[in-house]
């Protein structure tokens, strides 16, 4: 006799700003992924820290959630980062060379510079207070504010961050605060 084994789920959400990367708010009181999606057993593959926005994977294959966060696997995620001030040809190079931060060189990243993107208005409208500029960040690795931490290092404040793919996998058409199952196609992009 077999047993049918239910499905496995691979959720894709767009994150909104402000939102914590998971189900609890262990007493912070800011929103958590609970208040959009009611899926049990689901877990974030990755996270997005709560300032940052856009894709985000939910799934209850363990197998998968290290493969996507584990940088030996090399799973690129693809980024739109707003950042104060002048990011020069010198500091694009140094970015994607590798940044030394506190306890770590950064692995060879992708900075460009990109024309301003169209994405949806933010409930915290960004305010600079100089000039700013947008890049396309392309990472293998995910340190803890990493972008964050590598752009201050060579002078560049980033005041947004909304991530638009992981690998093949894109955000295209999901709307702020939705998420809807990946389609067999977009899986096998994963495997």
């Amino acid at each position: 006799m077999g047993y049918d084994c239910p499905a496995m789920r691979y959720i894709l959400f767009n994150k909104p700003y402000g939102v914590l990367s998971q189900f609890t708010d262990e007493g912070t009181g800011h929103p958590t992924l609970k208040q959009f999606i009611d899926i049990p057993n689901v877990y974030a593959a990755g996270r997005l820290d709560r300032d940052s926005e856009g894709l985000l994977l939910l799934t209850d294959d363990g197998g998968l959630i290290k493969r996507l966060t584990d940088p030996r696997h090399h799973i690129e995620k693809t980024y739109l980062v707003m950042v104060e001030g002048d990011p020069t040809p010198e500091k694009l190079t140094q970015l994607s060379r590798g940044i030394q931060l506190k306890n770590y060189f950064t692995s060879p990243a992708s900075f460009r510079l990109i024309r301003d993107p169209e994405l949806p208005l933010r409930p915290k409208p960004v305010t600079p207070h100089g000039p700013t500029a947008w890049l396309e960040v392309k990472l293998r690795e995910g340190k803890k504010r990493q972008i964050r931490h590598m752009t201050a290092a060579v002078g560049l404040f980033t005041l947004r961050i909304f991530r638009i793919a992981i690998g093949g996998i894109k955000i295209d058409g999901l709307e702020v605060g939705q998420w809807r199952d990946l389609s067999s196609k977009e899986l096998k992009l994963l495997s």
